[in-house]
């Protein structure tokens, strides 16, 4: 055999053996657009794609900031394949014709979320014809406003309500516009920080209503069990790594939304970010209730016209074992 052909031999196979390496990980990485927000319990996301922890796990994951009122609309065009957003949110996608399964809980809301007030107002009954900032219906904020005033024996119709996302409704509210404002962190903490604008009257301290789950279409789940698998896990290990090295994690985490890591950690003392030992647990039993719950609510505040019909193909607890 010439010198010739036993270099184009050698070649060829130096070429065979580079195409082996690369192909298996090309193959093995999965695409996944997930639509997000930049609210402190959703964090633990950015740290998994900040932090490589999608990108080892097989995961090519795109991170979507996009208002939770259009979430759902990104969701039914097949602009993302997943989304993360709270769980009466997900009950209503799904009653009004958007589909999308749960598949792990991400935080619950401690006090993150809360209804910031003028130093006046002394009680609920007080919001009486009041103007509030607060997001779009079908949006945690109007949802934990519908759930608040409820539970005084109120509802949105004792108040005038004006459509603020939850950054600029806490802006503006700071700044002297409308009577209150309904918000979360790390926004919420704008209101902290400016005692002489307001007070915040209530929080999910007093009312447990805020809990986030991300959830995928049906059709993609079907079709890619195991990068759902992987989110999953990714998540996990992202809630592990912000227990094993907290200053690294809140440093990369409070970064993405133009925060010191020392500020974000304040934000995130009024959240907890949800283990698989707690998804395990709220998946056995809290889920359930919570979304029969929740319905009823969304159903008086006119976000939804009837009461789900099957609450259990909401969800799916197979990727949490």
């Amino acid at each position: 055999m010439s010198q010739a052909v036993v270099r184009v031999a050698s070649l060829v196979a130096a070429v065979a053996g580079v195409v082996g390496l690369v192909a298996p990980a090309q193959a093995q990485e999965a695409k996944v657009t997930l639509g997000m927000s930049g609210w402190t319990g959703f964090a633990p996301l950015t740290l998994a794609d900040k932090a490589g922890i999608f990108k080892k796990n097989g995961l090519d994951v795109e991170l979507k900031m996009i208002p939770q009122k259009d979430r759902h609309l990104a969701l039914a065009s097949k602009a993302i394949q997943c989304a993360a957003t709270t769980v009466e949110t997900h009950v209503a996608w799904n009653t009004n014709g958007v589909p999308i399964v749960q598949i792990f809980q991400l935080d619950k809301s401690y006090g993150a979320d809360g209804l910031a007030v003028r130093n006046e107002v002394k009680s609920f009954a007080d919001l009486k014809g009041k103007t509030i900032g607060v997001s779009a219906p079908g949006t945690s904020p109007y949802f934990g406003l519908a759930w608040m005033l409820s539970k005084n024996g109120m509802s949105l119709k004792d108040v005038k309500v004006v459509s603020l996302e939850p950054q600029p409704a806490a802006q503006a509210f700071v700044s002297g516009q409308n009577d209150a404002a309904m918000t979360y962190e790390p926004y919420l903490s704008t209101v902290r920080a400016n005692p002489q604008a307001g007070k915040i009257l209530a929080t999910t301290i007093d009312y447990p209503m805020v809990m986030d789950t991300v959830g995928c279409d049906p059709a993609w789940l079907k079709a890619n069990p195991k990068a759902a698998q992987a989110l999953a896990n990714s998540y996990f290990e992202a809630v592990e790594m912000v227990k094993a090295d907290p200053a690294k994690s809140y440093e990369i985490m409070g970064a993405a939304v133009k925060q010191t890591g020392e500020a974000f950690a304040k934000s995130a003392s009024y959240l907890r970010w949800q283990d698989k030992a707690a998804n395990q647990k709220f998946f056995a039993g809290e889920l359930q209730q919570f979304m029969k719950d929740a319905a009823a609510i969304l159903l008086e505040a006119g976000v939804i016209r009837k009461l789900p019909d099957n609450y259990g193909a909401m969800y799916d607890g197979s990727f949490i074992k």
